[in-house]
C-alpha cells in the first residue's frame, strides 16, 4: 500500500479560485486544480492507494465547518480501494483548545494539521505547545508545516530552533515535520533534527532537495520515521514517487517510507 501523507483539497465551489489565489501568493504553479476528483485521478494514475488530507484552519470561525467536512469525507471513502483520509484542523486562537481537540477525536479524525505561517503563530508559542501536549494525550497525530513557506519567505515561524524547543519541552508523541523537517533548511535539519524522536514527511522535496542531503538525513534519521508525501496539488504524485524510488535503493527502507510507516501511525480502514 502506498500512502501519500500530505495532500490538500478544497470544496468544489471554491477549489479553482483558491488554487489561483495561492499560486499568485507563492508564485508557483499547481499540478492540479485542488478538487477532490483531480486528486483521485492523480492517485489512480500514480498508483497511490491512500491520500491523507491536511486541512488548514486559518481562523477559529472555520473550525466546525472544516472538521465536519473532514469527517464526512472519511465516511464517504471508508473501505474504498483508492481512498482519501482527512485529518482535522485547529487554530491556536481557539477559546478552548481542549474542547476542540476532543471534538476532533470524537469525529473520528486521527490527527491535526498546524501551519505556523498561515496561522501567524510561531511554532514554539505556548498556544501550540498546549495543543501539541493535549493532542499527544488524546493519541492524535500532529503534522506541522516546517521551514520556509514560499508564500511568506521573510518570516519563518517554524525554525529548527523552535522545533528543538518544542521537542525538549513538550516531547509530542506523534509529531510529523512536513517538508523533510524544514523546507529549504535541510542542512540545519541534518545537523539538529535528524535522529530526534519525530517523523519527517517528504512533501514538496522532489527535485528541490539535493540528493546528497536527502540521503544523509535518511541515514541519520532512519527510514522508520520517514513518510512519503507530496503536498499535492503543489507537487505531482507520480513525480514524487519516482523521486523516492530513484533515491532509496534499499527495498525494505523504500517500502517503509512509501506506506508501512504510515500504516503503523494511523488506522486505514
Amino acid at each position: 500500500m502506498i500512502v501519500d501523507f500530505h495532500t490538500h483539497i478544497f470544496p468544489e465551489k471554491i477549489a479553482v479560485k483558491t488554487i489561483e489565489k495561492l499560486e499568485k501568493i507563492a508564485n508557483v504553479n499547481a499540478c492540479s486544480d485542488g478538487r477532490e476528483s483531480s486528486l483521485i485521478r492523480s492517485m489512480k494514475q500514480a498508483g497511490v492507494d491512500v491520500s491523507v488530507i491536511l486541512p488548514v484552519v486559518t481562523s477559529p470561525q472555520q473550525f466546525h465547518s472544516i472538521n465536519q467536512f473532514a469527517a464526512q469525507l472519511n465516511e464517504t471513502y471508508k473501505g474504498k480501494d483508492v481512498r482519501l483520509l482527512s485529518f482535522g484542523g485547529i487554530h491556536p486562537d481557539t477559546e478552548d483548545y481542549k474542547k476542540d481537540l476532543r471534538e476532533i477525536k470524537n469525529l473520528g479524525l486521527q490527527g491535526i494539521k498546524l501551519h505556523p505561517d498561515y496561522q501567524n503563530t510561531f511554532f514554539d508559542d505556548i498556544r501550540y505547545k498546549r495543543i501539541l501536549d493535549y493532542a499527544s494525550e488524546l493519541g492524535l497525530v500532529c503534522v506541522t508545516h516546517a521551514g520556509i513557506d514560499i508564500g511568506y519567505p521573510d518570516n519563518v515561524r517554524c525554525t529548527t530552533a523552535s522545533i528543538l524547543r518544542v521537542l525538549d519541552e513538550v516531547a509530542p508523541k506523534k509529531l510529523v515535520l512536513a517538508h523533510y523537517g524544514g523546507f529549504r533548511l535541510w542542512e540545519e535539519v541534518l545537523r539538529e533534527i535528524a535522529g530526534r524522536d519525530v517523523y519527517l514527511d517528504t512533501a514538496y522535496t522532489a527535485d528541490l532537495i539535493a540528493d546528497e542531503i536527502f540521503l544523509k538525513i535518511l541515514e541519520k534519521h532512519g527510514a522508520d520515521k520517514i513518510l512519503f508525501a507530496t503536498d499535492s496539488p503543489w507537487s505531482g504524485q507520480a513525480e514524487s514517487l519516482a523521486h523516492i524510488r530513484r533515491l532509496v535503493g534499499n527495498a525494505e527502507e523504500r517500502d517503509q517510507i512509501l506506506g508501512i510507516n504510515a500504516q503503523k501511525l494511523i488506522q486505514i480502514e
